[in-house]
């Protein structure tokens, strides 16, 4: 079984203490010493952050374990995500009715997602609850029931979903070009498909259950208005189920680039294009370089694909330009909305605009764009459950945690011969290119621009 009947006591744990600081006697090196986040690994494998921030009147933790689509069984695709949706729908010990009231009792939102890689448990709840969300929190985790009527609800309702995306056009153009970007396990979306969702019974939900949900595979951390004795207590107490573990899950799954062309026929009006290639992952030193790269082409209405591919030549509905960083490896996109006759210029225009980049960068369109990502970090990214939340990415690629002084220091040291160099270090010469819509690109793209005089 995946956590031991038994809960050890949590009182003397042997396990691995890591803080930001060291000791000290003032009162400002004790006070700085609260809000550092805490990081300790138990010898279960379960790793704990604790990020406190005294100023809160909420607590906000995330129980993330280790497992997600990329674990599925072939045959099975849309697994993960099943049992996600099933976990809270009934314990050994209540029904999904009462688990629910449970959770109103304490005035507590939760959320389960399902990525690639993680199963993700969310909530955020008043301080003097806290315990009793990461007891419902675990009730869930360690004795799930996966009622029969529950997960035939939930099979139909993923049904419905996915075919719901073939009527979104961005969203289904992301699916289809995460296999070529990612290969076929990392490509993999968590919605699964209609065949592989038909598959799926009871027993696969408990059989990857078994497989995966334990201790070693989980990453459990709370910020807020915390101690971080209490916070490692409580989760060690419902959490870490057995007196000696591994950690897993831990390693990258291999990525896989196919450089390609595909277009996939649908009568639109509108024409789909997405296109990416290969960059870095987080823990690259060069990946502030490519967060500044992307805000320069996307950072809002100053961005340069707004700018030149919108605003000044009429090409598109929406373009834009983003990152995918699984762990172990990353991915630059380009994507954009036009009309089927324009299809041709806008990809042409969209690689014109980085290449033009790597030439041009001007200092102060590099300050914007640094700034628009310190401000996300201090203004959208400072609330209780974004905190936490990023301490949770943290420790999920770096295995640590990584002040946010530390993180805006190194994107406000990008210079614009950082960006030249990261462009150049990342050609555009390899391309995974989709189209979705009533027409594919031509062989010789038209650039927009006149032809020399012979």
């Amino acid at each position: 079984m995946p956590f031991s009947t038994e809960r050890r006591c949590a009182e003397k744990p042997e396990r691995q203490r890591r803080t930001a600081v060291g000791p000290g006697s003032d009162t400002r090196e004790d006070d700085e010493r609260m809000t550092q986040p805490v990081h300790e690994t138990f010898p279960s494998g379960l790793e704990v952050g604790v990020l406190p921030l005294p100023d809160r009147h909420v607590v906000s933790f995330q129980i993330c374990v280790l497992a997600g689509a990329c674990n599925e069984p072939e045959d099975k695709l849309g697994l993960a995500r099943l049992l996600g949706e099933t976990l809270d729908k009934g314990t050994a010990r209540r029904g999904g009715r009462e688990l629910l009231d449970a959770f109103d009792t304490l005035g507590a939102s939760h959320q389960i997602g399902t990525g690639r890689e993680t199963i993700t448990l969310a909530c955020t709840v008043l301080p003097e609850h806290f315990e009793r969300a990461v007891a419902l929190h675990a009730e869930m985790l360690r004795e799930p029931a996966f009622p029969e009527d529950a997960l035939n609800v939930n099979k139909e309702l993923a049904c419905t979903q996915r075919r719901a995306l073939e009527d979104s056009p961005r969203a289904l153009t992301n699916k289809l070009i995460d296999p070529a970007a990612f290969g076929t396990v990392l490509g993999r979306h968590p919605l699964g498909e209609m065949e592989t969702l038909a598959r799926v019974t009871r027993d696969d939900l408990v059989a990857f259950w078994q497989r995966f949900f334990r201790p070693g595979r989980m990453l459990a951390v709370a910020a807020g208005a915390v101690e971080p004795a209490d916070v490692l207590r409580i989760f060690t107490e419902h959490l870490d189920g057995s007196t000696d573990g591994q950690r897993e899950g831990r390693e990258p799954f291999p990525a896989v680039f196919s450089a390609r062309r595909e277009h996939h026929d649908k009568p639109l009006e509108q024409e789909q294009i997405s296109l990416c290639w290969p960059g870095v992952d987080v823990t690259d030193p060069e990946y502030p370089v490519q967060r500044v790269t992307l805000g320069l082409l996307s950072g809002g209405m100053s961005g340069r694909l707004f700018t030149e591919v919108r605003e000044k030549q009429g090409l598109v509905y929406w373009v834009g330009a983003w990152q995918k960083t699984p762990r172990g490896c990353g991915r630059i996109f380009l994507g954009a909305s036009t009309t089927p006759e324009r299809c041709d210029r806008t990809y042409a225009t969209l690689l014109r605009e980085v290449e033009r980049l790597a030439e041009d960068v001007t200092q102060d369109e590099l300050e914007r764009a640094t700034t628009g990502i310190v401000a996300s970090y201090q203004t959208t990214g400072d609330g209780t459950s974004d905190r936490c939340e990023e301490l949770v990415n943290d420790l999920f690629f770096h295995g640590r945690p990584v002040p946010i002084e530390e993180k805006i220091e190194k994107v406000r040291s990008v210079g614009t011969a950082d960006v030249r160099r990261y462009l150049e270090a990342h050609p555009r010469d390899r391309l995974c290119v989709l189209t979705l819509g009533p027409r594919a690109l031509s062989d010789t793209p038209d650039t927009g621009e006149e032809a020399p005089p012979s």
